[in-house]
């Protein structure tokens, strides 16, 4: 069959059309095996999601015996909660890392910025300034695919069919990327100091509103009154060598944070929206409630699965080891590909790495 015969006659749009996917039939650790035979090492996690590989049987147990002793669903608008929901809650923020107290617990990562956004407008309205709905994000950055992240992603390729729908009250400004962007004689501070003072006019451009940054930022932050909001749905879950990125530079934490992928550890859609308690103090004087929800937004065993996975990254020391092993792999990537004419730069944390042309 030829890939236009494939692609005519699958029941599924899939989403290139000039190749025929080959048919995965299992998965093994790290190793995806196909219909074949043929064995494919899943080095990059899919996008950045099977943490754990693909077959941990402790997790499948864990579903499986949930589903077959407890309820499996409770509507997020119902007068109930539930101990799987709670425990997990418990066991993200028990220690408040950052000062966040409170979690909502959602299904995509785009799901969640969703959330995160509208949180953030509604921490405003609840405020008394219904007007501040203005967002400050990165270009070339992405958070999501549904229409409301896209409307802060500054990767112009996945807005071009949309540039309708985009709402006009997000600007951006420059990544941190130094390898592209920094001055030939720039030192380090400089070009970070620089991306600082653009973020800063960028604020008392559109005012003093709400948006979203990293770095020395904070601080920036404060002085205006601007929300800090940070997306973790890639990099959180240990893979910089600690749980939440933003310890790395040991800032303060964000006022609300976004966190998934790794979270539901590739078995199911999991991700959530942490804040901190000024928000949740807002809402509690304000409103008196989140104004936002989802039908199919709490399956009692995605929690139980993440309770299950936590144990699992605990008993087997994973961040340190992601830490440790980050140290190899990053000693082994600038000593094997570094020197490639096509590899100009190298950078990463733990095991999150990158080369770039």
């Amino acid at each position: 069959m030829t890939i236009d015969e494939f692609v005519s006659s699958s029941h599924i749009l899939h989403r290139s059309f000039s190749e025929r996917p080959s048919k995965i039939v299992a998965g093994d650790g790290i190793k995806l095996i196909l219909e074949n035979g043929k064995t494919v090492i899943d080095a990059s996690c899919g996008p950045l999601v099977s943490c754990l590989g693909h077959s941990q049987l402790e997790i499948f147990d864990a579903i499986t015996a949930h589903l077959r002793n407890d309820i499996a669903y409770v509507y997020s608008s119902s007068p109930y909660t539930n101990g799987a929901t709670e425990a997990l809650a418990d066991m993200l923020l028990a220690h408040k890392p950052g000062d966040l107290s409170k979690a909502i617990f959602i299904n995509s990562g785009s799901e969640a910025t969703d959330a995160a956004l509208k949180l953030a407008v509604q921490y405003w309205h609840e405020r008394g300034q219904p007007r501040w709905t203005h967002f400050i994000a990165r270009k070339q950055s992405y958070h999501g695919n549904t229409i409301g992240a896209l409307c802060v992603c500054g990767h112009e390729s996945r807005r071009e069919f949309y540039h309708d729908f985009m709402s006009p009250n997000v600007s951006f400004v420059d990544p941190c990327y130094a390898y592209r962007m920094k001055d030939q004689d720039e030192s380090d501070e400089a070009f970070i100091q620089r991306l600082s003072r653009e973020f800063e006019d960028e604020i008392l451009r559109v005012g003093p509103i709400a948006g979203t940054t990293l770095g020395c930022l904070p601080a920036i932050c404060d002085r205006y009154d601007v929300l800090l909001v940070l997306d973790e749905i890639i990099c959180r879950m240990g893979k910089t060598g600690t749980m939440h990125a933003w310890e790395q530079k040991q800032i303060r934490g964000p006022d609300i944070q976004t966190i998934g992928k790794a979270l539901g550890a590739v078995f199911v859609p999991l991700s959530g929206v942490l804040l901190q308690e000024k928000i949740f103090q807002a809402l509690s004087s304000g409103s008196g409630g989140l104004a936002h929800g989802h039908t199919f937004q709490i399956f009692l065993f995605m929690e139980h699965l993440m309770l299950e996975e936590r144990k699992i990254i605990k008993r087997d020391n994973l961040i340190e080891r992601f830490e440790y092993m980050g140290q190899k792999l990053e000693a082994l990537l600038r000593k094997e590909i570094g020197p490639l004419p096509l590899v100009g730069d190298i950078r990463g944390r733990g095991l999150f790495w990158a080369g770039f042309s």
